[in-house]
């Protein structure tokens, strides 16, 4: 491994070769594939697994919910250890909670055994995805970085692209079944470990008395959660003027407030507070939420639609939903190379955002009966719109942050993408299910039946209702999702235009407004070029 990988400075460039650092990230990109690859081989088979431990639609929505809320509130957490200790041991110990979720997950008996051991998964998913940033950001340089963005972008799209299809086939083959869908991801963790420890080498400077704001990580995480939890029981559980709305929501702000005011006395906090109050930051924050809560939507309820709604099997749902996953295949890898070129990313972001609101406003007028064609070309504009703004929006914040913060800044960004994610599914899922109930009784009532929707979908007539119920409330959760997505093209939008530095770090002292260099010299400005 050349000293190039193990002691940066801000004078590096990409004089490293490609084929030294691939070699160096080879372990973190099998690590980011099997994350990748627990969630999506489950939304396929969830319909069947769900049925296996005798789960309903609320608990449908949580077995995604649950994972998606452990990750929201630990990366911020995992973003700050990795400013503090050494990068390479936190992969490897997020690697092992991922295994340990994983294991329980395979041999959960309820659904509620199986919420929460995907909830302990979920932990670990959460530290993969933020450290595989990070210690990218720790050996390439921002320029180079939209190249290395893009094979990462590269490998989730293949295990989005697989994980479906594999799920479907396992749930479908008699021999394996539903449980293999998290047993299948324990030995290519092993695996990733293994790589991990031979090539991934980063230079890890000891800070002496240093103290991690626990206060303000478990605050942060019960703030968050108490308010999602409210979210996905509120209209259901109990209605909205009740008194269990009145505790969560004033219990789940009043912990938010103290976190933000332990935040701000904190000698190492958790989300460094001024470095989300800069411009870019904040709008990449913004534009986070937006693509979350979007992606997440058509990730997790499409599979539904086209078994439920649509009649395919697991596997059939999952070769369906390929379009999506070539779009994010295709533009991340394109996107990545152009933004290395020019050193420009604000015109790929808009323009996925632009995409991305495009493919949810289309899919927000499907119905149970929509052709197949249209549903494919709107899904590979979600695909391309998540593929060009997913890793360019924590790319842009690292190139405004000097090295020593990257690990807290980027783990910020990827914390409110997953917030918004774990917002849209709690919500989207609770619009479904309130959607499908009420549509499911009126088809009851209409066919005469007084008793619930598993004994009269039996019927020709009743699993006509539950087509019908299905396909129009995923219209309407894109339709939400299109709304969100637009956000994100607002945020893009005011991002200010930058050209990503070809310095791993920034220097000291930034350079004088009439003395930057210009041209090419520009790319190793202290700050981003402004235009």
């Amino acid at each position: 491994m050349s000293t190039a990988l193990n002691k940066p400075s801000p004078k590096d460039t990409p004089a490293t070769s490609r084929r030294q650092v691939l070699k160096a990230i080879s372990g973190l990109m099998l690590a980011l594939f099997v994350s990748t690859l627990s969630s999506t081989v489950v939304s396929s088979a969830l319909p069947k697994i769900i049925g296996a431990v005798h789960g309903s639609q609320t608990q449908y929505t949580w077995v995604v919910t649950a994972t998606l809320l452990t990750t929201t509130a630990t990366t911020p957490i995992w973003g700050k250890l990795a400013d503090l200790v050494s990068k390479k041991a936190l992969v490897q110990a997020a690697i092992a909670v991922f295994m340990l979720g994983a294991l329980a997950s395979g041999i959960s008996q309820t659904a509620g055994q199986l919420i929460a051991a995907r909830a302990v998964q979920g932990i670990g998913v959460g530290g993969v995805q933020a450290l595989v940033q990070i210690a990218l950001a720790a050996m390439i340089p921002p320029r180079e970085r939209g190249r290395y963005s893009g094979y990462l972008s590269s490998v989730t799209a293949t295990s989005t692209i697989g994980g479906p299809l594999l799920g479907g086939v396992i749930v479908d083959t008699s021999w394996l079944g539903w449980r293999w869908c998290f047993f299948i991801g324990i030995p290519v963790a092993v695996v990733a470990l293994m790589l991990l420890q031979r090539t991934l080498k980063l230079a890890f400077v000891r800070r002496e008395n240093v103290k991690i704001d626990y206060l303000g990580a478990t605050l942060i995480a019960a703030g968050v959660s108490v308010l999602l939890i409210w979210v996905s029981f509120v209209d259901n559980s109990f209605a909205w003027g009740s008194w269990q709305t009145a505790a969560m929501v004033s219990g789940g702000l009043a912990l938010i407030l103290l976190a933000l005011w332990v935040e701000a006395r904190a000698a190492e906090p958790v989300v460094p507070l001024a470095i989300v109050r800069q411009r870019t930051t904040a709008l990449a924050i913004v534009g986070s939420l937006a693509v979350g809560t979007a992606m997440f939507g058509a990730s997790v309820f499409l599979s539904q639609y086209f078994q439920v709604s649509r009649g395919h099997s697991p596997t059939e749902a999952g070769l369906l939903t390929i379009p999506m996953m070539a779009g994010i295949l295709i533009a991340s890898t394109i996107a990545g190379r152009l933004i290395s070129r020019t050193g420009r990313i604000k015109p790929y972001v808009i323009t996925g955002a632009v995409l991305l609101t495009a493919g949810c406003a289309g899919l927000g007028t499907i119905d149970y009966r929509t052709p197949i064609l249209f549903l494919g070309v709107s899904m590979l504009c979600v695909g391309m719109g998540v593929g060009m703004t997913l890793q360019n929006l924590v790319l842009v914040v690292q190139n405004t942050v000097q090295l020593k913060d990257v690990g807290a800044a980027s783990s910020t960004v990827s914390f409110f993408r997953s917030l918004g994610g774990t917002i849209g599914v709690s919500v989207l899922g609770a619009v479904l299910a309130r959607h499908v109930q009420s549509e499911v009784t009126k088809g009851l009532a209409a066919t005469g039946s007084a008793t619930g929707a598993d004994s009269g979908a039996q019927s020709p007539a009743m699993r006509e209702v539950v087509r019908i119920a299905y396909g129009d409330g995923t219209a309407q959760i894109f339709l939400l999702s299109a709304v969100a997505a637009a956000l994100a093209v607002v945020a893009a939008v005011l991002l200010p235009s930058v050209r990503l530095r070809s310095s791993l770090d920034l220097p000291e002292k930034s350079t004088a407004p009439d003395s930057r260099p210009t041209g090419p010299a520009a790319d190793s400005a202290a700050d981003p070029a402004v235009g």
